[in-house]
């Protein structure tokens, strides 16, 4: 692999993680209006999906999948539903900043994965950035707010952090050879189906309609910045780098907190 490759494989890692780091921004406002986890997640794969969707038609690229592939793109909806589910669910134990920092354990997880099962060799600069990591992780035991964090949302964070790493594992080692919009698209699709019946069969997790433009403009945002986008370009460094590097370029994830001067929510 040469370095152009390499160089790649960063930058779309940066793009990707940037990107995803708009998330809590977006389901901040939601939930405000008064909209649950349920729906707010519907929205953003809906319109990820339809976006997804839309671009293959216009890129006039086949939907068509073997039934090999079309078992791990289930497998992929599933596992990041449960990723997704999970870290919106956290918002309403800690502030969206805090949330957005500990799932930063998903590099850790992803590194200690890949070496477990696929006996990747760690390198030093990979060994040093979990070590930081980790350790800032340790160190936040409270919210903005100065209360302890709630141990529900540290189990949620937690989880969705493994699921996440499990994604990112499944993308670089299933073996499928298809286009990243594509890939994206199945993923995203059967993250939608899931989150949807998840939401049908919880009794207070109704989907809600959307009405005013800035809810419909938040509702789109989440389909396009942090699903689309980050997705994609997530798909593309894992390609060019591999899982682990891609994950650690997560540190990048608070980046849009900084600069919209947005880290906190009080549910």
């Amino acid at each position: 692999m040469n370095m152009s490759q390499h160089l790649k494989g960063y930058l779309y890692g940066c793009i990707a993680a940037v990107s995803y780091g708009v998330n809590p921004i977006c389901a901040k406002y939601l939930y405000q209006d008064g909209y649950n986890s349920n729906s707010v997640l519907f929205y953003r794969f809906l319109f990820g999906s339809v976006m997804l969707g839309l671009l293959m038609l216009v890129q006039r690229k086949s939907f068509a999948i073997t039934r090999r592939e079309g078992k791990v793109l289930s497998l992929l909806g599933a596992v990041f539903a449960v990723s997704s589910l999970t870290y919106f669910l956290s918002f309403h134990y800690m502030s969206a900043g805090v949330a957005a920092t500990l799932v930063f354990a998903y590099p850790v997880f992803t590194a200690m994965l890949m070496a477990l099962f696929f006996k990747e060799r760690l390198k030093w600069p990979s060994l040093l950035a979990m070590l930081l990591t980790v350790g800032g992780i340790a160190l936040l035991y409270k919210d903005d707010s100065g209360r302890a964090i709630a141990l529900m949302g540290i189990v949620l964070i937690l989880v969705s952090a493994l699921s996440y790493a499990i994604y990112i594992i499944v993308v670089n080692r299933s073996g499928i050879v298809m286009s990243s919009v594509k890939l994206t698209f199945y993923a995203m699709s059967s993250c939608l189906v899931c989150l949807t019946l998840y939401a049908l069969l919880t009794p207070t997790g109704e989907l809600q309609m959307l009405h005013t433009p800035m809810q419909w403009g938040m509702a789109l945002t989440l389909g396009l910045v942090p699903t689309v986008i980050s997705l994609v370009f997530m798909a593309m460094a894992i390609r060019c780098i591999g899982s682990t590097p891609t994950a650690i370029m997560g540190a990048l994830e608070p980046v849009p907190f900084g600069l919209g001067h947005i880290a906190r929510y009080d549910p």
